[in-house]
């Protein structure tokens, strides 16, 4: 039997050119194929969802402060009351599960606004108890006095007091806590503000006291819990510190928005009207 000696093909060793493999099922088909196959590589974990996974956002991002406002008008309203109830066995978890800011910043734009109306109207009635028929220009100015006085306590004061804490080495509370409990504590003002018209001004002094004591008995039954984590020294220096700012807040609005009296003219030949 003889051999022959057959030379291969370049060509066919290298493939002839524009041969490749084709589909005959169509895309619909191929994509069907791929949506079927994700499930199960999911399942066995050789891909990764990254279409639907979103990283921590940033402070500086509307998404970082959305879950402090995501609470119901029923929640916050409950928590204002409670303030005023120190019987209340919510009375110190009246913050709980999670604060909230949606409270913290209406209760003192709605305090601001009080002051301003009702020392506005107060002042309007002594003023026409002094002397009939006079004109009363609105003062303005004790808008915008009353705007920094509250917002400066209600946001500044926490805020340093947590930077104080974590300075020393307590950092069991945080700062949405802080904003929460200063926020909610300046609700009873809103009503005292509002009784405050009247023109008696024992009556005034005594709402202001009571005003004072509520909220500061919601300061001290939330914050020092907090503040006895903390050295003893730098304790009392906090303690010392918040308690001449909150008394030092309660003359401030009874000087500048609770302090209209009937005044009647004293002239010749007329006794002094007390």
């Amino acid at each position: 039997m003889a051999y022959v000696a057959v030379e291969a093909d370049e060509r066919l060793e290298e493939g002839p050119e524009g041969l490749e493999f084709k589909s005959f099922l169509g895309t619909d088909a191929r994509g069907d194929q791929r949506t079927q196959s994700t499930p199960s590589n999911l399942d066995r974990g050789y891909l990764t969802d990254h279409t639907t996974r979103k990283g921590p956002s940033g402070f500086w991002t509307v998404d970082y402060y959305q879950p402090y406002f995501d609470v119901d008008t029923a929640t916050v309203l409950k928590r204002c009351y409670t303030t005023l109830l120190p019987t209340s066995s919510s009375y110190l978890t009246v913050l709980t599960p999670s604060a909230d800011l949606y409270g913290p910043f209406w209760v003192p734009t709605t305090l601001i606004l009080a002051l301003f109306l009702s020392s506005s109207l107060a002042a309007s009635i002594s003023s026409y108890l002094s002397a009939e028929g006079a004109a009363y220009e609105y003062n303005f100015g004790l808008l915008s006095l009353a705007a920094t006085i509250v917002y400066a306590y209600a946001f500044a004061v926490p805020v340093l007091l947590w930077l104080a804490l974590r300075y020393i080495g307590v950092g069991e509370w945080g700062v949405a806590e802080a904003l929460g409990v200063w926020g909610y504590s300046l609700f009873v003002w809103v009503p005292v503000s509002i009784l405050c018209v009247i023109p008696v001004p024992l009556l005034r002094w005594v709402l202001v006291g009571i005003a004072f004591s509520l909220s500061g008995y919601f300061l001290v039954a939330n914050v020092y819990p907090i503040l006895t984590m903390a050295d003893a020294k730098a304790t009392r220096l906090l303690i010392i510190a918040v308690g001449a700012l909150h008394a030092g807040l309660a003359l401030t609005f009874k000087v500048l928005f609770f302090s209209y009296y009937v005044v009647h003219e004293i002239g010749p030949g007329t006794d002094p009207v007390p």
